[in-house]
């Protein structure tokens, strides 16, 4: 059963819409849907809310560190609540998918995503469940770096949405803990 979403993205206004921010966003949309609050939380290193799912207390987590530094946040939040690995979902962006697709997994590397990284050094452990966002990867000769921290065009932009739309729709499975079923379904 999921205790703890995370979305992952960088703060500030200049990367509000970015599609590295494709975690924080989908964050807002779930906060929204399900009536939340985000709160400024400084032993969490970042904005905090709590709602209900399937009648459960979900806490959500957007970091107030930068995208290489989520790591520090989800680590408060699991050393406080003593959360499991395998009780947290952590929401962000996947260059190996076109916009417009939605994975599910659980555990495995960090395929290069700094946010990742850094939550699996913090953790000491792989074995939390991933809700990846397809996002695409750049023209070549565009560095990865730039392309993560632009704006989508608008035609990715409603892919993305797309995609918030069908990981909302799943999310009330995931996090009563029906994820063979859910990435049987998604994937």
């Amino acid at each position: 059963m999921i205790k703890l979403i995370v979305g992952l993205g960088n703060p500030g206004q200049q990367y509000e819409k970015n599609r590295h921010n494709a975690g924080f966003l989908f964050l807002d949309r779930l906060v929204s849907e399900y009536g939340g609050i985000w709160l400024k939380d400084s032993k969490f290193h970042g904005f905090v809310s709590t709602i209900a799912i399937n009648s459960d207390k979900i806490i959500l987590l957007k970091p107030g560190t930068f995208m290489n530094l989520s790591g520090q946040a989800v680590g408060a939040v699991i050393r406080y609540y003593k959360f499991q690995a395998d009780e947290i979902l952590v929401v962000h962006d996947e260059l190996d998918f076109p916009a417009g697709v939605v994975k599910l997994k659980k555990g495995g590397g960090h395929a290069g995503h700094n946010g990742l990284r850094d939550i699996i050094a913090h953790l000491d452990s792989k074995d939390f469940y991933r809700l990846r966002i397809g996002i695409g990867r750049p023209i070549a000769g565009k560095a990865v770096a730039d392309y993560v921290l632009s704006n989508p065009a608008k035609s990715e932009s409603e892919l993305i949405e797309a995609v918030f739309d069908s990981g909302l729709k799943f999310l009330p499975r995931i996090v009563a803990g029906e994820m063979t079923v859910v990435m049987n379904e998604i994937n």
